[in-house]
């Protein structure tokens, strides 16, 4: 599952008698982010500015239609679910969970659905899953309760839940400002991006996007550990992701990884959000090869995985 270049989602015709809706939601990284001042109004949040990208990573949420009065019910299933498949987690704390009560509320149908999420995206990585989970569980049900509701209105819902669910309601690339989640679309061609990242979509076949190679760990990061953190130690010197240093103090293979990715030839490599994931975009096959291979050899990822960039959510029904 890949998506154009300078990829948006758009909403498909859909039935009002659809038993299942199914969104494959992609992950998030931040080709740039800017880390401001604490704001107590935001509760203890930090302002940021960022250029969101989605990344051809997906989870597929299924939402189905229960009989009414059984209420809900979630299933997680994959091979990598960190956290998420420890019996102490709290399922009605799962960001899915959440967006799928936050629908109910604000259009007033009960929550009586079963959520099943086929998880793909690295958990606590930076990569945005939960949030990718809550925003297909958003559009899966705008769909499935046939409201229509337009993109605006899901990114309200969404911002009242998380910073990154705004962006990840539609993929693509966006800017983001205030805490994140006041998001502004963008194309691959605006100005802000070259001026952000220089040329890095600038030599993209048509239609294909840029290629990635997202470099996976076992090991989570705490995005609070990660703040706290940067509070101390501040950005790292020429660093487009602000948060990186300190993601790096708390996670050295992070770096590792980063090194050895510019030194295949990289066109970039920088850490995902708060990390620890790595993302090196890499321009041919050569490249892709080289950083994949010295990966490998000095174990600096646990898992690597293909990509492209931006990607959309994708829908279908039945």
């Amino acid at each position: 599952m890949s998506a154009p270049n300078g990829a948006r989602f758009q909403t498909p015709t859909l039935r009002a008698d659809y038993a299942s809706v199914h969104v494959d939601c992609p992950a998030k990284t931040n080709l740039t982010l800017h880390v401001g001042e604490r704001r107590e109004e935001w509760g203890g949040r930090h302002a940021l500015e960022t250029i969101y990208c989605g990344v051809g990573i997906y989870d597929t949420v299924t939402v189905t239609a229960k009989e009414p009065g059984t209420g809900f019910s979630l299933d997680l299933a994959g091979t990598h679910l960190g956290d998420l498949a420890a019996s102490t987690s709290d399922m009605r704390r799962n960001h899915a969970v959440l967006a799928m009560f936050a629908m109910a509320q604000a259009s007033g149908h009960e929550p009586d659905v079963s959520i099943s999420i086929e998880k793909r995206i690295p958990v606590a990585a930076g990569l945005g899953g939960g949030s990718a989970d809550a925003a297909g569980t958003l559009l899966a049900l705008n769909a499935l309760w046939n409201l229509n509701w337009p993109v605006a209105r899901l990114r309200e819902i969404a911002a009242a839940l998380g910073a990154d669910m705004p962006f990840c309601v539609t993929g693509g690339l966006a800017l983001g400002t205030g805490f994140g989640e006041r998001i502004k679309d963008l194309t691959a061609s605006d100005p802000r991006i070259e001026h952000a990242v220089g040329d890095l979509f600038a030599d993209a076949p048509s239609g294909d996007g840029v290629h990635m190679l997202v470099g996976a760990y076992l090991s989570q990061l705490s995005t609070p550990e990660v703040y706290s953190t940067f509070d101390v130690l501040g950005a790292g010197e020429g660093d487009l992701n602000e948060l990186q240093h300190a993601a790096v103090s708390l996670h050295p293979r992070s770096g590792v990884a980063i090194r050895e990715a510019q030194q295949a030839g990289a066109t970039s490599a920088f850490v995902s959000g708060s990390g620890p994931t790595v993302i090196a975009v890499v321009p041919d096959d050569r490249v892709r090869e080289a950083t994949r291979a010295a990966w490998q050899a000095s174990g600096a990822v646990d898992r690597i995985i293909d990509a492209q960039a931006p990607a959309a959510p994708l829908m279908r029904a039945e």
